[in-house]
């Protein structure tokens, strides 16, 4: 079981790591988006299959093969919007568009101060900065403004008395682009337990798009922001100039150099270390587990037929070594009780006592292939019923 790790290169250590690091985001990704419980039971359903596999449970492994044949439609149907997600993040990179919308100091600076007073008024309030991924698709509504961005402008927006106080403002270029807009509802209620409708729209948006949704809670005066699928309150107003200069510049928050690796190697660490044995173990089933490879099992010998008239009283030899050549991961939980050796014996009747052997005699896995058989003959010893069994001859000892 370990011979393939004898053989272990630097290039299946790099193929390994790389893959791994894909794993890795990918389930940083699911996790982040409404669809994660989804994908934790297809990985339910794909133990389930494998254990059944291992198994020998026919009838589960044939149902769940007939689900697994149309798993790439089932995983584009379940996770299409996640998908579009993943596809205009990477066609963003590609083509170089990738940065972050530019907004002035001064526009920073009014938000700060316009937020703060909602603030400490208890006013609601909900922006939307929009980062380098299109928000079109994903609202609803709204009125076009184009309107330079000042304090009068937001809180005028928000007042209770406006119609269009309860949607978002979306922020471009440091203009008002839109108000009233309405936003997809998040429905992760970990992180939405005793918290309104605002908060949940600005969660919505963040999980689907890369962009910064801040809110300002009516009920608590307090400010919170959605970023990355997390929404999170500040302990103090000032925290949102941080908050907005690091979005708007494209970095995340730095760390000591001497802090950096640690957080590489053990943040997540538990996620880390899933993808990494899920690797290792798709590793080992498909790259040393593809090489042909041949294994030989001792087969009991089974008689059928035998006339009822005749008690056997020895099977020489009672077992043959039959060796079989497939892929190695076929012999990795392989059974050899699933391979069966039976002898038509109904021509003892007759005096037959020597039996040929072939492939034909076997019932065996059919992702298996027969190479050799040895030997290929065996002998019966058998007498009557009523009769005396035959004297056995006996063997000639050693010499004086």
């Amino acid at each position: 079981m370990l011979s393939p790790f004898l053989e272990f290169r630097w290039t299946d250590a790099v193929d390994i790591l790389f893959v791994a690091a894909l794993v890795y985001f990918a389930f940083v990704w699911i996790r982040q988006t409404r669809a994660a419980m989804v994908a934790g039971g297809l990985i339910i359903l794909a133990v389930v299959y494998i254990a059944a596999r291992a198994m020998g449970l026919q009838l589960t492994a044939w149902i769940f093969q007939g689900f697994f044949a149309i798993f790439v439609i089932i995983v584009v149907v379940i996770f299409q919007e996640e998908l579009r997600q993943l596809f205009e993040r990477l066609a963003l990179f590609s083509l170089g568009r990738s940065e972050r919308r530019v907004v002035s100091d001064d526009a920073v600076n009014i938000l700060i101060e316009g937020l703060s007073d909602c603030a400490r008024d208890r006013i609601g309030a909900l922006v939307v900065i929009p980062g380098s991924q299109p928000i079109g698709r994903h609202v609803r509504g709204g009125i076009e403004l184009g309107g330079e961005l000042s304090v009068p402008l937001l809180k005028s927006i928000f007042d209770p008395h406006s119609p269009g106080h309860d949607g978002a403002m979306v922020i471009d270029q440091g203009r008002v682009a839109q108000f009233a807009v309405h936003l997809p509802l998040s429905a992760d209620v970990r992180q939405l337990s005793g918290l309104g409708t605002r908060h949940s729209a600005a969660l919505g948006l963040a999980e689907l798009t890369d962009a910064l949704c801040i809110v300002v809670s009516e009920e608590r005066g307090r400010i919170s922001v959605a970023e990355a699928g997390r929404l999170r309150t500040l302990a103090q107003p000032q925290e949102l100039s941080d908050v907005l200069r690091r979005f708007l510049s494209g970095r995340q928050p730095g760390l000591p150099r001497r802090q950096r690796l640690p957080q590489l190697l053990f943040a997540n660490w538990l996620e880390k270390l899933v993808a990494a044995a899920f690797v290792i173990g798709l590793w080992y089933v498909f790259i040393p587990g593809s090489r042909p490879t041949q294994a030989t099992y001792p087969v009991r010998v089974r008689l059928m037929n035998l006339p009822a008239e005749f008690i056997v009283d020895e099977i020489v030899p009672n077992t043959v070594d039959v060796t079989f050549t497939a892929p190695a991961r076929r012999f990795y939980l392989f059974d050899v009780e699933r391979v069966t050796l039976t002898v038509d014996a109904s021509m003892a009747s007759s005096g037959r006592r020597t039996f040929q052997i072939t492939e034909q005699n076997l019932s065996y896995p059919k992702e298996l292939a027969v190479d050799r058989i040895r030997p290929t003959k065996i002998k019966l010893t058998l007498h009557r019923q009523g009769e005396p069994p035959p004297t056995p001859v006996p063997t000639p000892g050693p010499g004086p």
